[in-house]
């Protein structure tokens, strides 16, 4: 710890700065050595650090959502050159560079934050140990070691002994259970962020190994808190609980006012708009109708989600302009009502036994084919002719014999020519 504490040496002044700051001015209204002076100068800090880092926390949605988007193609590439590494590193880096994204810009919060939160454990353990550091001189230090918060010291730690417990006037149960209450509300709060954001902020119409790793780290980033909790200090668990609590808030408002595209978000806001929209008859901030102006734009290539928002306003009689405000339109509700009325049949699949059926009548039609002689198929059968080939206008000779039968050789015998006679045995439909 002495070595990482070394690294962050340039940080520890400041942030002792900031704290001795932040805690005289709650030092006039809760007293200078209480644990809610000395509490809320840690929580401070996090706020201040916090705002500080929103543009890269803005930065870290926009790089998240492009790897969403980007992942199909990443995976195009990595099936295309999976024999050729070096092909797939460039092919990488020049799509990363065409659409402008940066894999690390997601980790960019944590690790602005890190030499912070190193500084803070370090100023802590300074104070249990009874050590002046920055601007922490001996008496701030007593006032520290003094201060508690619902019984437990700021510098105590979950796996202190009871002597060191003691020498900080408190006990070792005491400090147990508010540890171990400060890291189950640690854990819970990154979980549910992470939750959040699974099952609320992410496209549902495209399935990647990205929103696999995701998951993943819904249920690790939890047992990282835990394991690791146990040897933080009462202060640094205030430290990570409020940042926690923090991105959770920053979360929810980003999930409610900038969902994702094509997810379970985005749908619930398109409702609301929707709503305000019916209501008011119009777009009545710039922000919705920079919105509404994204979604006309895209034309045919919007979601399910944007498209149930266009008819939504087309049904109310609506129509959304390029530059995001609405009219009212009498066709858009007339077009609404057709297209919702006329819904396309598809036809039904016959079953296999049906399709043989609808095979053998067609096989068991005699076929009329003619012969030299000008006769039908049905004046070759055993059965009497019914029709005649003379014209029914010229007379007949009283004197003349009706033609002789043919003999059954003779029928078989024009059987064997390769002209069908009479019904045929249907041949099985696989061998058609």
């Amino acid at each position: 710890m002495d070595t990482i504490a070394s690294l962050f040496s340039f940080i520890t002044t400041p942030v002792s700065w900031v704290i001795v700051q932040f805690h005289s001015l709650y030092g006039m209204i809760f007293g200078p050595d209480t644990g809610w002076a000395w509490g809320l100068s840690i929580v401070s800090l996090v706020v201040l650090i916090r705002i500080c880092l929103i543009p890269l926390f803005v930065k870290q949605i926009k790089s998240t959502r492009n790897m969403q988007v980007l992942q199909p193609k990443m995976k195009a590439i990595q099936e295309r050159y999976k024999n050729d590494k070096q092909r797939q590193s460039e092919e990488m880096m020049k799509l990363y560079k065409e659409t402008g994204t940066n894999p690390l810009s997601s980790c960019l919060p944590i690790l602005a934050q890190s030499p912070f939160f190193f500084a803070l454990y370090h100023v802590l353990s300074s104070i249990a140990s009874g050590k002046t550091i920055g601007v922490i001189n001996q008496g701030l230090l007593d006032s520290a070691r003094q201060a508690h918060i619902f019984g437990a010291p700021l510098a105590a730690k979950f796996t202190d002994s009871s002597a060191k417990v003691e020498s900080l006037n408190a006990s070792l149960a005491d400090v147990r259970v508010v540890t171990a209450i400060m890291i189950v509300m640690m854990s819970a709060s990154q979980f549910y962020t992470q939750r959040q954001l699974m099952t609320k902020n992410v496209d549902l119409t495209v399935k990647t190994p990205y929103m696999q790793q995701q998951k993943m780290l819904m249920y690790i980033f939890p047992v990282i808190f835990a394991v690791t909790g146990v040897n933080f200090p009462v202060g640094v668990l205030v430290y990570w609980l409020t940042t926690n609590v923090w991105t959770m808030g920053q979360q929810m408002y980003v999930i409610n006012q900038n969902p994702t595209p094509g997810s379970k978000a985005q749908d619930q806001y398109l409702q609301r708009l929707l709503k305000s929209i019916t209501s008011h008859s119009e777009v009545r901030s710039r922000r919705k109708r920079g919105i509404v102006q994204a979604i006309v734009a895209k034309g045919p290539d919007r979601n399910d989600n944007e498209r149930k928002f266009v008819m939504g306003l087309a049904k109310v009689g609506l129509a959304a302009q390029a530059d995001g405000t609405v009219i009212k339109s009498e066709t858009a509700a007339t077009d609404a009502e057709a297209g919702g009325g006329q819904k396309r049949q598809q036809p039904k699949r016959l079953t296999k036994a049906q399709r043989q059926a609808a095979a053998q009548l067609g096989t068991d039609k005699p076929e009329e084919t003619t012969d030299a002689e000008g006769s039908t198929d049905s004046e070759a059968t055993d059965e009497p002719a019914k029709t005649s080939l003379q014209k029914k206008d010229e007379p007949q000779d009283p004197t003349s014999k009706p033609p002789a039968r043919p003999a059954a050789g003779a029928t078989r015998q024009k059987a064997k020519s390769g002209q069908r006679k009479g019904q045929q045995r249907p041949k099985h439909p696989s061998k058609k």
